[in-house]
């Protein structure tokens, strides 16, 4: 074998080698029959070359080339080497995507009848929220409110600062030095009130005593008044109100002497007729005692009576 010889077949296999090295790299590998899909998105989501792709979780290819088609979208080109066979109605789905981890592909599949894929069919695409975009859009609401109460609460405490101009300030500020005057007031009270009752506590256990034996003195008294026969002298008071009865009855009825005095008018009349009489007589004596009362030593002769002209 000539030198020329040795020299091109040197090159030949270092250009497959090299083809060879390079594919491996990018996840290809040119001895293995694998099939090709597409799918195609407007936005990746992050998605890289080399991701891997998967089947209910089981890796069965990884994503071979991402380009720009003349649309703007994007053209993701999936290498599967597993020979799995599953609907042309099957959907490839971005997921994932972490902090740290990046995102991954799978294949959901369609359990129905229709046409299986074959390699170069394009799939119907779809892209999962993940993480950073559930996070995103949880907080996002969050971050508005949080916006909207600061704004608030910058709001209010303008308003605050214009109530509270300088002269309320100072107000405050005196409020404040008076209720600490009133609190140091009220300990020092309190402590002569201590000192108080420490001093006497021998005079105010005593009335407390004197207090707890009057207390027991009541508790007898009531006690004895407890006992004291209500009944009889309510029975006695019910007897002598229907005695006092009785005798109005009778009053009334012209029963007995005063029954008879109270309502005969007659006899009323006469008496009212004496009392007349007997006060003219005590008039007349009053005015002419010598008509009635003679005082005679030598046997004076009586007046003749000469009645009055009144």
């Amino acid at each position: 074998m000539n030198k020329e010889l040795k020299v091109g077949i040197l090159v030949i296999v270092a250009v497959a080698m090299l083809i060879f090295g390079y594919n491996f790299l990018k996840g290809n590998n040119i001895f293995n029959t694998s099939r090709t899909f597409y799918a195609v998105y407007d936005d990746v989501e992050g998605l890289s070359p080399s991701a891997p792709v998967n089947i209910n979780g089981f890796q069965v290819g990884k994503v071979t080339s991402i380009n720009f088609m003349d649309s703007g979208n994007l053209l993701v080109t999936i290498n599967l080497n597993n020979d799995i066979q599953f609907s042309k109605k099957s959907v490839a789905k971005i997921y994932g995507g972490g902090l740290i981890g990046g995102k991954s592909m799978q294949i959901k599949l369609k359990q129905d009848s229709g046409d299986l894929a074959k390699s170069g069919d394009t799939l119907e695409s779809a892209v999962e929220e993940g993480l950073i975009e559930l996070v995103n859009e949880k907080l996002t609401p969050l971050k508005d409110k949080i916006s909207n109460a600061v704004v608030e609460v910058d709001t209010l405490l303008g308003a605050f600062n214009n109530i509270l101009d300088p002269e309320t300030r100072n107000n405050l500020r005196q409020s404040v030095k008076n209720l600490n005057t009133t609190l140091i007031t009220l300990n020092n009270t309190s402590s002569k009130v201590e000192r108080i009752l420490d001093t006497n506590e021998e005079e105010i256990n005593s009335t407390i005593s004197q207090f707890s034996r009057t207390s027991e003195n009541l508790s007898r008294l009531s006690d004895s008044l407890s006992q004291i026969e209500f009944g009889r002298i309510i029975e006695n008071a019910d007897q002598t109100l229907a005695n006092l009865n009785d005798i109005s009855e009778k009053l009334k009825n012209n029963e007995g002497s005063l029954g008879k005095l109270i309502n005969d008018e007659e006899l009323y009349n006469n008496l009212e007729d004496a009392s007349k009489e007997l006060e003219e007589l005590l008039r007349d004596i009053k005015l002419n005692p010598k008509r009635y009362v003679h005082f005679s030593v030598f046997g004076k002769n009586n007046e003749k009576y000469e009645k009055p002209e009144n």
